[in-house]
């Protein structure tokens, strides 16, 4: 497994553990026998070339897809044989390369559906659940954390796109979930727009610390800013996770992101394992 460690007797918990995982589609394997450790607390983001297996290796960890060999745990729960459903009610949330927002509901609607979803309810109790319960009171909640309390009867399609960003965060933390994954969150954004997101992340790994977050990421001044630990992942195996000095430093990460010839990139990942 690759692994850092900051030298202290005991290792930091991991809110995550992955072992052994691979995941083919066909003859076609996209996860190649990935060993990865996210710790409880951090801010660890996951980089990549293209087509590197990023978002199924989050589809993997959320339940949206199943491996087909190997172990995830969370929360010291092995949930790899959980679907989407249960890991959510498990704690972990997550979002999306897309929004994925009802667009006619109201910003308040979209955050409790989310909310009842993670109580282990579905869209249809929308209508007959009482106003002021639970599902109100955290749709608020998380709305407030994420800035769009004061558009919470605005239609989400009638949002900016930052801010229906902001809306999928926040519906990652509708069952107060502690691990949370974000598939780029900044996509298609402009400087002041990815300048907000990143100053709304920090502020919820503020309000608090318990949170792990796991971000996908391609703008590399987000990647710097916001992570404890960088890990890459090259033709669907983890070939780096350290901390940004030393990740930028790796010359395998290099050789990646440079656009060296495909054999010289595999040959880094071969390198990494002996």
């Amino acid at each position: 497994m690759i692994e850092t460690h900051s030298g202290a007797a005991h290792p930091p918990k991991s809110a995550l553990m992955l072992e052994g995982v691979k995941k083919a589609f066909g003859a076609t394997e996209v996860i190649r026998g990935v060993d990865w450790s996210i710790r409880q607390g951090e801010c660890h983001v996951l980089i990549g070339p293209n087509g590197a297996g990023k978002s199924t290796l989050f589809h993997l960890m959320s339940g949206r897809y199943l491996v087909s060999s190997g172990t995830i745990h969370l929360n010291d729960i092995d949930v790899t044989h959980f679907g989407a459903n249960r890991i959510s009610r498990s704690g972990l949330g997550r979002s999306f390369q897309t929004a994925n927002l009802f667009g006619r509901m109201t910003v308040f609607e979209n955050a409790r559906v989310s909310a009842l979803r993670a109580a282990g309810h579905g869209p249809s109790f929308l209508s007959i659940l009482r106003r002021g319960g639970p599902a109100d009171i955290r749709a608020l909640e998380i709305l407030d954390e994420v800035g769009l309390l004061d558009k919470r009867n605005e239609p989400a399609a009638l949002l900016s796109y930052a801010d229906q960003r902001a809306l999928e965060i926040a519906l990652a933390l509708a069952g107060n979930q502690k691990v949370l994954l974000f598939d780029e969150p900044t996509a298609g954004m402009n400087k002041h727009e990815t300048h907000n997101v990143i100053e709304l992340l920090l502020r919820l790994r503020e309000a608090d610390s318990s949170r792990t977050m796991v971000i996908i990421e391609h703008d590399m001044d987000v990647v710097f800013e916001l992570a404890d630990r960088i890990s890459v992942l090259v033709y669907g195996e983890i070939i780096a996770c350290d901390t940004p000095a030393q990740v930028r430093a790796n010359r395998a990460v290099q050789e990646a992101y440079l656009g060296t010839p495909a054999g010289a990139a595999q040959a880094a990942v071969q390198s990494q394992r002996h």
